[in-house]
């Protein structure tokens, strides 16, 4: 838990705000996972701290969602594409 909170922290990834007034926050939870080699060994434990988003409402908690995720399948296509036009890609 202490290397995500690391993590966190090191990466920018939450800002520690103040909360505005007549609004809930958003709690939070511990996911644990062990991992295994082929063997069947553990190899190492892992922890994620995630947001409950299932408590969000559309419109008063959130109004869009942002998650910064693209598959390798659509990067390869989206680079072929700028290859064979002659692109800058940025």
């Amino acid at each position: 838990m202490a290397k995500e909170i690391d993590s966190i922290e090191k990466n920018g990834t939450w800002r520690l705000t103040t909360l505005p007034s007549g609004v809930k926050a958003i709690g939070v939870k511990w996911v644990f996972k062990t991992k295994r080699n082929e063997h069947g060994n553990i190899e190492k434990h892992k922890a994620r701290l995630v947001a409950k988003g299932y408590a969000q409402q559309y419109g008063i908690d959130y109004i869009e969602v942002f998650a910064p995720v693209s598959r390798l399948d659509t990067m390869r296509l989206i680079l072929a594409i700028a290859a064979q036009n002659k692109w800058e890609v940025y």
